[in-house]
């Protein structure tokens, strides 16, 4: 179980929440469950405007974060490209895709990449299957999004930089 963070949220502080993204906190609401009065962060995520109820007990258990220091865009882009050792293509689609899932529920940046990196690889050497190609995407804008906002830099920016990086990849 990951331990307790050492912060907590407030109104307009950006926070990743894990396999949906970046999101703005608009507020914490304190709402009665099972007979307790709980406080909860209220996450609304960019792009697909969801709002999440997060308990603020539980934030880190459900692996609610901070967004990535621009200090580690660097090691993102290493993963993205670093390709020695990753060896795609030895298991079954569907053992991929449990294992990929995990890897985006951590809500780490840093597996995300590897799953992107990975499927891109993979996509270039056989055809993906449908929730891997899903998969893709969501690896893609996951990271596009969190890049963005660690970069300060628009999304059509980073977008370009990844495209550049994974074309390398392939060559």
């Amino acid at each position: 179980m990951p331990k307790a963070p050492s912060f907590e949220f407030k109104s307009g502080d950006l926070a990743v929440y894990p396999a949906h993204g970046v999101g703005v906190i608009e507020g914490i609401e304190r709402r009665q469950v099972s007979g307790s009065n709980l406080s909860f962060y209220v996450l609304k995520v960019m792009g697909n405007d969801a709002t999440i109820m997060v308990p603020t007990t539980n934030a880190a258990g459900v692996g609610l974060r901070k967004i990535m220091k621009k200090s580690m865009v660097p090691k993102v882009y290493k993963i993205l490209k670093d390709h020695k050792g990753c060896d795609v293509d030895n298991q079954t689609w569907n053992r991929r895709y449990r294992e990929y899932t995990e890897k985006i529920k951590t809500g780490c940046v840093m597996e995300v990449a590897t799953v992107l990196r990975d499927l891109y690889i993979l996509k270039h050497g056989k055809e993906l299957s449908f929730g891997e190609r899903r998969m893709l995407d969501t690896a893609r804008t996951l990271l596009v999004k969190e890049l963005s906002v660690a970069k300060k830099i628009k999304e059509e920016k980073i977008e370009a930089e990844l495209d550049k990086i994974m074309k390398l990849k392939i060559k």
